[in-house]
């Protein structure tokens, strides 16, 4: 529903990109400060200054500040990351990092990974994931299996919903605009002696538009959602950990109805119900930290052709039982251990398979000096079919007193075949698992008395037998043991190799308390480079070019103003009969306003695409044009 303010430029080149960067006019999320604490590198708390690994942080403050309904929305705007958006909004919303495969994204919510077992590629949709019960968001680029596992090729994007504290407080608001869309949210949390809770709650209505860029009918989104979580404190570092999220939405959507078979409007439409669920306890003897846990993620999906229609299910499933132990025998050492393993199931109105996995892995982190952080890990992916995998880690912070920090690490990632993949009727069980390589260096210098930061990261990465789906020929559909027998509409298999290498730069300002400025640009190159074809080809949906500029000021009487601009260059994509497209690159623009009246009340708005420009993220999807929005906010402490 964030529909963003654009100007119509197409193909920026880096350069165009470094330039603007430059100027005046900049902004969005900053290099993470170093005294800030992240838990997505190792999956416990280190500050940023001990973390090897590029590491982006949006908090709460920025998710209102920029009043960004789509988590997806966001994190367009952060280093790295590219996000493509079927049309409207709620439908398929796809996050790549770094540019790998969407699939390739873990995603956790609250320590429970929600990546889709009955999505064809295991990925997770972003279209459902909303901001109103988000307090912050984490996001690390690169390959992190070691203490993530499995499809943590691209990176992780870590999200923390409402936690409880130790007062009552309470947050509201709504706002109305174009498309006749509405959004509701609120969250109240607090604690009562050794009970500590906090619940969100959100409603979204839209209109919306067209799925298809060629349609004049609007495609319309519905979610209801809630977040819930409870800490029960036994006694002095025991307790238990309740964690709970559900969402309920309804896309429409067009398809491909005869006789053209190219994407045009019809009456289809989805359904998605989405629960995930955490129970912990958690046990901490001075320097050593226990946790065990059982998380839950079960994804129910159904599409209708039409109103009244039989629907087409698709059910995917995940239970995962896990142990994790830190322990800190000496203040230079610490210890990071667990074992985990996990039960995926999938079914659909003809196929119904499951899969296990058991996983241990170990990390040391150990400071030799106190500016050196080194870091470095081991893990074990026993898969029930594909048998053990080995993946390693390795990475080093080093945090000098002159503010500069430097930061390199090596990663490996693994990704076994879905269910979908390997059994469906377009799969291969001669698949193998995909596998990644990667490492990077930086470098983050603070300026200013930590009113600037400016940070530049290198990274290179090869993928092997990284899965795709493809079309089979005439002569492959009838010669013998090739995987294209009978399969005319073509079957997943492997990709020997891909690369993806580039540059990410990021800048932030302060430089009085009322003016936030940030921006960053990412050159991307992600390829085919399987030995022996006759010529690279470009990965589709990875515009090699990105930056994003965000600008917040805040007056003396209180009225805040600010400000984005987010550019995309060039991609190639593939249209409805399979063929290799281009997509124009293109750049976007939103205002923005809050008023605060008294201490406890405001009122907001923004205008998002001000220019009304055209443009696709995906080849033939429609896109929204100029929209405005306004609401009203309320918070109790």
């Amino acid at each position: 529903m964030t529909v963003r303010l654009s100007v119509a430029i197409a193909r920026p080149s880096l350069l165009t990109l470094g330039l603007l960067l430059a100027a005046p006019a900049v902004a969005q999320i900053a290099p993470t400060p170093d005294d800030d604490i992240v838990v997505t590198a190792t999956r416990v708390a280190q500050p940023a200054a001990e973390v090897g690994q590029a590491v982006t942080v949006i908090t709460r403050d920025e998710i209102e500040r920029r009043q960004t309904v789509s988590v997806a929305d966001l994190l367009s705007t952060t280093p790295g990351v590219t996000v493509t958006r079927n049309g409207s909004l709620g439908g398929l919303t796809a996050v790549r990092l770094r540019g790998a495969e969407s699939d390739q994204t873990l995603v956790v919510i609250d320590g429970i990974r929600v990546n889709d077992p009955s999505s064809t590629g295991g990925g997770f949709d972003f279209a459902n994931l909303l901001s109103a019960s988000v307090e912050r968001i984490e996001v690390l680029r690169g390959p992190n299996s070691v203490p993530w596992g499995s499809q943590a090729i691209g990176g992780v994007v870590n999200v923390i919903t409402e936690a409880p504290t130790d007062r009552l407080k309470a947050r509201a608001s709504a706002e109305y605009g174009y498309a006749d869309s509405v959004f509701a949210q609120g969250g109240i949390s607090g604690r009562s002696g050794a009970i500590s809770g906090a619940l969100t709650g959100g409603y979204l209505r839209s209109d919306g538009v067209s799925a298809a860029a060629n349609g004049t009918e609007r495609d319309g989104y519905r979610q209801y959602g809630a977040t819930g979580r409870i800490g029960v404190d036994f006694t002095d570092g025991i307790g238990l950990d309740l964690r709970g999220y559900w969402a309920d939405s309804k896309t429409e959507t067009d398809g491909y109805p005869a006789p053209n078979f190219v994407l045009a409007d019809d009456p289809s439409y989805s359904t998605a119900n989405e629960l995930y669920g955490y129970a912990g306890l958690h046990a901490n003897f001075g320097t050593f930290r226990n946790r065990v846990g059982f998380t839950i993620a079960d994804i129910n999906r159904d599409t209708y052709a039409r109103p009244g229609a039989k629907p087409s299910p698709f059910r995917g499933r995940s239970e995962r039982y896990e142990y994790q132990g830190d322990f800190q025998p000496l203040e230079q050492v610490r210890i990071v251990a667990g074992v985990e393993h996990e039960d995926s199931r999938y079914r659909d109105a003809t196929l119904r398979r499951s899969v296990g996995i058991t996983s241990v892995y170990g990390e040391a982190i150990v400071k030799p000096l106190d500016a050196l952080t080194l870091t470095g890990g081991i893990r074990n992916d026993d898969h029930e079919t594909f048998g053990n995998h080995v993946t390693f880690g390795a990475d080093a912070a080093l945090a000098l007193a002159t503010g500069t920090t430097l930061r390199a690490s090596y990663g490996e990632g693994f990704k076994a075949p879905t269910l979908y993949q390997l059994y469906s009727d377009y799969g291969n069980t001669r698949l193998d698992p995909e596998t990644a390589r990667n490492w990077d260096a930086g470098i983050e210098q603070a300026l200013l008395d930590g009113r600037a930061r400016v940070s530049a990261t290198y990274f290179n990465r090869d993928t092997r037998n990284q899965i795709s789906f493809r079309g089979c020929s005439r002569t492959e559909q009838t010669t013998n043991g090739s995987i294209c027998v009978n399969r005319p509409f073509g079957v997943y298999d492997n990709i020997q190799r891909t690369h993806a290498e580039g540059v990410e730069f990021a800048i932030g300002l302060r430089p009085i308390d009322a003016l936030t400025v940030s921006a960053n640009v990412s050159y991307i190159d992600a390829e085919n480079r399987t030995p022996g074809t006759a010529f690279r080809t470009d990965l589709l949906r990875r515009p090699k070019e990105t930056a994003a500029f965000v600008v917040d000021y805040r007056l003396p009487f209180g009225l805040g103003i600010g400000g984005t601009v987010q550019i995309v260059g060039d991609s190639y994509d593939s249209d409805s009969f399979g063929s290799r497209v281009q997509v124009d690159g293109y750049a976007l623009a939103s205002v923005r306003a809050e008023l605060p009246i008294g201490n406890r009340l405001s009122i907001y708005g923004r205008i998002d695409n001000v220019t009304d420009a055209r443009y696709q993220t995906v080849a033939e999807y429609g896109t929204y044009g100029r929209a405005a929005y306004g609401g009203i906010r309320v918070k109790l402490d």
